[in-house]
């Protein structure tokens, strides 16, 4: 319950002290406080759901009288808010949240540096009681300059997270991101690599990572479930590959110094669904046994997370690993890829330009001239999963088989992604319709169509 007092005049005096000169009550004498004319006049106090006495001063007997009213209703309603709370800051809570969700490996190193690179500079140090929806509005206006609008989403979201939890602890009353407009998040379609691209990069790619590259096109694997893969991952007698874990390098932390590298290691896949058998092709299981007889399995210490309840050291033998040998590393790794590339498009230039001689010398058929082909600029592992997945698409596998050998969560991620690789043809539509529709038979007689 909350009460209002009089901080300037006693609430119980004692008999024969002289009344206040300066103020006066209809109900009873006033006599004069200690704090008597000393800060504000009217005190609000309440005990807080945790029963820990609190109060607020007021200047106006009105002001305190509401205070009181939706203290009390709030408590009524488990809505009360502690004033005090509030004034923590918004990095306080944040750490909170991060550091008690449950994130995978990935997500994880993704989450702290989207706070540290583009929230913390903003809100780090504001009290989050005082974050304002339109301040909110504002950052996200900023950031639009800065991240693409799908991972502007993503960021957004995280704030999103970190303000829930100030609400569901009672810290602030409403969420300051309720409301906010963001930009519209267009996905742009996805454009497979042309297959001589593909055939390009596995010429291109050295010894020791071809058979990998030729993976990767073949099972439509992420680039850390590739880097993840033991040997005993695969089944060389049924011709298939089982993922299990991924390589996941964390992002380097604001404590570390510039010259530390963080340390790989091996943690669950992206998404339950992930976990999967993905069936290969002969030439895929050849090429793999090819590249272990001539590079045989790296044995490398490492930590394995797959158990987050369980994590230990362990010596994992490596299907592909660098020359130390050790893991492959994200950093490193995109340095072999950018020289592949560079190799994989002087290929494809080459081999443009003789088709070009040779259609010109030919005369110039109409409809013959070649078109040229190249590794598109910022193209990485992951365009060979595009590729792998519209080969599927191609083929006629339903949404269903695609999600499951790319060990997506759910069916709408693939068709959002994809969708746009299904073939629409119309005939096949007027096929399908005419099949079930063709015994109906018909409610008017046909219309003879005069040509003029």
């Amino acid at each position: 319950m909350a009460n209002v007092y009089d901080r300037w005049h006693l609430s119980r005096p004692r008999k024969g002290t002289e009344p206040c000169t300066e103020h006066s009550s209809k109900t009873r004498t006033l006599v004069p406080s200690a704090d008597h004319g000393k800060g504000k006049r009217w005190q609000v106090r309440w005990r807080d759901a945790a029963g820990e006495q609190q109060k607020e001063n007021f200047a106006k007997r009105p002001q305190a009288d509401t205070r009181a009213a939706t203290i009390e209703a709030d408590l009524a309603r488990g809505l009360y808010v502690d004033p005090a709370a509030g004034k923590e800051s918004f990095r306080a809570v944040a750490e909170r949240w991060r550091t008690t969700a449950v994130h995978r490996g990935g997500t994880a190193s993704r989450v702290e540096r989207a706070l540290r690179l583009h929230i913390y500079p903003t809100f780090g140090d504001r009290p989050i009681v005082s974050i304002r929806p339109s301040e909110v509005q504002a950052w996200v206006k900023d950031r639009s300059q800065v991240l693409a609008p799908t991972t502007l989403r993503v960021t957004f979201s995280y704030l999103v997270s970190v303000m829930h939890t100030a609400v569901r602890d009672r810290t602030i009353a409403i969420n300051p991101c309720a409301g906010i407009k963001l930009p519209e998040a267009r996905r742009p379609e996805i454009v497979p690599l042309h297959k001589d691209a593909v055939h390009a990069l596995i010429e291109a790619a050295p010894p020791r990572y071809r058979a990998m590259i030729l993976l990767a096109v073949a099972s439509g694997l992420r680039q850390g479930e590739v880097f993840g893969l033991e040997v005993d991952c695969v089944d060389f007698l049924r011709r298939e590959v089982s993922v299990r874990q991924q390589l996941i390098t964390p992002d380097r932390g604001p404590e570390m110094a510039p010259e530390e590298t963080p340390e790989p290691y091996l943690g669950e896949p992206k998404t339950h669904e992930s976990y999967r058998t993905v069936p290969l092709v002969g030439l895929a299981v050849d090429a793999l046994a090819a590249h272990l007889q001539q590079f045989p399995a790296a044995v490398v210490d490492i930590e394995d997370r797959t158990d987050p309840r369980k994590p230990r050291r362990r010596r994992a033998r490596m299907l592909f690993s660098t020359e130390r040998p050790d893991v492959l590393k994200r950093a490193n790794w995109a340095h072999v890829w950018a020289r592949m590339e560079e190799r994989a498009n002087v290929a494809l230039g080459k081999a443009y330009a003789e088709a070009y001689a040779a259609w010109v010398q030919r005369g110039r058929p109409e409809g013959e001239e070649p078109a040229p082909v190249r590794v598109p600029d910022g193209a990485s592992m992951h365009d060979l999963r595009h590729f792998y997945a519209s080969a599927l698409i191609k083929n006629r596998e339903s949404v269903k088989t695609v999600q499951r050998r790319l060990g997506h969560s759910k069916p709408s991620i693939t068709l959002d992604i994809y969708t746009h690789l299904w073939p629409d043809d119309e005939d096949t539509t007027r096929a399908a319709v005419e099949a079930v529709l063709g015994d109906v038979p018909a409610l008017c007689p046909p219309v003879k169509i005069v040509s003029r």
